[in-house]
């Protein structure tokens, strides 16, 4: 074939567009998968969420048992929101006396797929380490440094509202 000839041009311009999209296709979706968002516990919305601060007392169940003095000791403190880079994080403890008993995610990054995997990785191995620690002294998580940030941020908040 001459180098001018059309039909080399028709062959380099099917090679060019078959070759882009098959680049295209191979490109991986940007959306979190259903498996990464069914592990994050669903955020709660600003009506449903105790004011910033406000102490609850646990809700019981009708099977068991507690003495007014433990259900006076057991209370729920949600911490400020903080705001991180890629969206707020807000915590909610639960104290019994001085011990921190247990953490609740109110608000936490879920605007992006990616941030969706960082929180779904990163927010139960924090929540594991405060209660293990018992303060907010804690390690932050590889790759979720900001949301880790603003965890302990939010948790310390809520742990001196407790007075730990």
């Amino acid at each position: 074939m001459k180098k001018k000839h059309p039909l080399r041009r028709v062959l380099m311009a099917t090679v060019s567009t078959v070759s882009g999209v098959i680049l295209l296709l191979a490109l991986k979706p940007t959306s979190a998968p259903a498996s990464a968002a069914a592990g994050m516990p669903a955020a709660s919305a600003a009506t449903s969420a105790p004011a910033k601060g406000a102490a609850s007392p646990p809700s019981t169940s009708a099977g068991s048992k507690q003495t007014t003095a433990a259900a006076a000791q057991a209370r729920t403190i949600t911490g400020t929101t903080v705001q991180t880079q890629y969206g707020p994080v807000q915590v909610q403890i639960t104290v019994s006396g001085k011990r921190l008993t247990g953490t609740t995610l109110v608000q936490y990054p879920n605007s992006s797929g990616r941030s969706i995997q960082l929180a779904a990785s990163s927010l139960p191995v924090l929540t594991k380490e405060a209660v293990a620690a018992q303060s907010a002294k804690i390690d932050a998580v590889s790759g979720a440094s900001y949301t880790s940030a603003g965890y302990k941020k939010s948790l310390q908040s809520a742990l001196d509202m407790a007075g730990i």
